[in-house]
């Protein structure tokens, strides 16, 4: 079921399964900026990612002696959330562990994902609760995919992502399974411009590590439209198309990664993972601001 904010600059739609942003609608230019899940190409508009990102080997892993499979990116994006809260200006969505869950990841715990509309910014918060007796290991990330181009006239080639810093853009490479190869691949280097080209997703995401920017902003060298990107406390980012001419890009802040082809298929040990004690609670905000 969709749900529904509204401010005076934006319409946002997000639906219950899966807490999935589905619609960002600049009110003025009834301007659509997610991408429309065309299933052709792309059947996601902005996955939740939890509570793993990235694959598993075999999409398994092993904690306390046992096997467990589950599927890239987890299980959170097919899972039906409740709504909690609920106006004009703020949706609050909730998944709680239950036997399907506990199948595939043995821990008890709740998932919050609050959208928040403050004037021209969509404020995204993720929130995880540790309801178990024991530490729980988790990801969690986003994976929100924006129009490219917003207009008729424009080109993919038009658009370009700009980093709040100058960065050395390494990607770190990722194998026909999805697992880090531990090989590199040199983008841009102390540049703060990172041009849209499709050929860049031959090779699958291009995922960035250690970047000193906390925030980009998707743009156009001829379109007046800028979407920015703030993602503080996230330390890994990916960007991704599906290969091919996709009229989209995904800019997916993460808190974890993809397993390693080396890795020991250990869930603690895998990279990025996250520890949770007893009744703790685990925050992050993303946000989407457009002007």
């Amino acid at each position: 079921m969709l749900h529904f904010l509204e401010n005076e600059y934006f319409k946002v739609g997000i639906e219950s399964h899966g807490a999935e942003l589905q619609h960002f609608i600049k009110n003025d230019e009834d301007l659509e900026m997610i991408w429309v899940a065309d299933p052709a190409v792309w059947a996601s508009h902005a996955p939740n990612l939890f509570p793993i990102v990235g694959e598993l080997p075999k999409q398994q892993y092993t904690y306390d002696g046992e096997t467990y499979h589950m599927q890239r990116h987890g299980f959170a994006r097919s899972k039906d959330f409740k709504v909690r809260e609920e106006s004009d200006k703020k949706l609050v969505f909730e998944l709680e562990y239950d036997e399907e869950t506990l199948a595939q990841y043995p821990f008890k715990f709740r998932l919050l994902v609050a959208y928040k509309l403050n004037d021209n910014r969509l404020e995204v918060t993720y929130n995880v609760f540790n309801e178990d007796k024991k530490a729980m290991w988790f990801s969690v990330g986003a994976h929100p995919g924006f129009n490219v181009p917003l207009y008729p006239n424009e080109q993919y080639e038009d658009y370009y992502l700009e980093f709040e810093q100058e960065e050395t853009l390494r990607r770190y490479l990722i194998d026909e399974n999805g697992l880090q190869t531990g090989e590199t691949e040199l983008i841009e280097e102390q540049s703060n411009i990172l041009p849209l080209r499709h050929q860049y997703f031959d090779k699958d995401a291009i995922i960035l590590k250690d970047l000193n920017s906390e925030r980009l902003v998707l743009a156009s060298h001829t379109g007046p439209r800028k979407i920015e990107v703030e993602f503080q406390g996230f330390p890994y980012l990916g960007i991704w198309a599906k290969p091919g001419p996709s009229p989209y890009v995904c800019i997916e802040p993460w808190c974890g990664i993809a397993s390693s082809t080396n890795g020991s298929g250990e869930l603690q040990d895998k990279e990025g993972i996250n520890e949770l004690g007893p009744k703790q609670v685990f925050e992050r905000t993303l946000s989407i601001r457009v002007w």
